[in-house]
């Protein structure tokens, strides 16, 4: 049996990939259980699991762990505006430093099969319409908080790409673009929003809602990440993974989640906490030429089977 060493292995992609893999792998989940989805579901105490809890900071205790792995999946990082916001220091330590600590321990260890790291759609900036994978990225102005995160996923992207280059680590980068579904912890509009919808509490929206973003349904996200872990064309590529279909305003989604639940909550506009995101629609042509990868779930289904998760809590 392979082993997949997945960092951030507790939080919420993570268990998705690892819900794929588990029945034919061994996987080692490394991870500092800052945000815990692992260990309230059915997977804890799996026998196909082995936790080790440590910081993609400490690079010893890494590349350590990381021995005898024939895959890494780096999904451990900072995430969230309040987060970025709030820490600015830790979220470019993290994704910056841990990921450059992540690629050596995989250098080091000889990762010969697949390492895919996580960047971010962020990287395209203020203003991405079908922003394709080799299209210009923006590293946003100096002391803007909002950028720290887009600068320090797209540093990582870089290392990656240049750990392929020197020294032939199988490295794939993928771009999420505002992923979604039964798991989510922490921030994310969309389960922010069920949840407040299912209890008829008021929804506040950051700003006038007219933001545009495309969600991608975490099913259709982690089917693209088993081809990027089985399709050799993927070694030394980036790929933007969303569903190009599920276009819809910030307030329109709050008003589609009110909709499809039936919910009474009341819509409210708060002041915007950062620069936002006013355009974010990705071009998923290269996923689908190379992966054969299409999402499938569309917003309304996507956002019953959240709601019904969220329920079943």
């Amino acid at each position: 049996m392979k082993t997949t060493f997945i960092t951030g292995g507790a939080g919420f992609i993570a268990n998705t990939i690892i819900r794929r893999l588990v029945d034919d792998q061994h996987i080692v989940v490394y991870d500092n259980f800052h945000r815990d989805t692992l260990s309230t579901s059915d997977l804890a105490g799996h026998p196909n699991i082995k936790v080790i809890k440590g910081d993609v900071l400490d690079l010893p205790a890494l590349t350590e762990a990381m021995q005898g792995a024939d895959t890494v999946v780096h999904a451990a990082g900072i995430a969230g505006i309040d987060t970025v916001i709030k820490d600015p220091v830790r979220t470019m330590r993290v994704n910056m430093i841990g990921t450059a600590n992540v690629l050596e321990a995989a250098h080091q260890a000889g990762i010969t099969d697949r390492l895919i790291d996580f960047s971010t759609s962020e990287v395209f900036g203020s203003m991405a319409f079908r922003s394709g994978e080799e299209d210009q990225t923006v590293a946003g102005s100096a002391g803007e908080a909002r950028w720290t995160y887009a600068v320090s996923k797209l540093a990582g992207e870089h290392l990656a790409h240049a750990y392929h280059a020197q020294h032939k680590l199988p490295t794939v980068t993928v771009r999420p673009f505002n992923v979604y579904g039964p798991g989510q912890t922490g921030e994310g509009a969309i389960q922010i929003f069920i949840k407040r919808a299912l209890a008829n509490e008021t929804i506040h929206i950051d700003g006038d809602g007219t933001q545009i973003r495309a969600w991608c349904f975490v099913d259709d996200f982690v089917e693209c990440i088993m081809r990027c872990l089985s399709v050799p064309e993927a070694i030394g590529e980036s790929f933007n993974i969303g569903n190009a279909r599920t276009v819809i305003t910030i307030l329109g989604l709050a008003q589609t989640i009110c909709r499809v639940l039936g919910s009474k909550s009341e819509i409210v506009h708060d002041p915007p906490l950062s620069a936002d995101i006013a355009l974010r629609i990705p071009s998923v042509d290269k996923a689908e030429r190379i992966l054969g990868f299409k999402a499938q779930v569309d917003l309304e289904e996507g956002i019953q089977r959240t709601a019904e998760w969220i329920q079943s809590r």
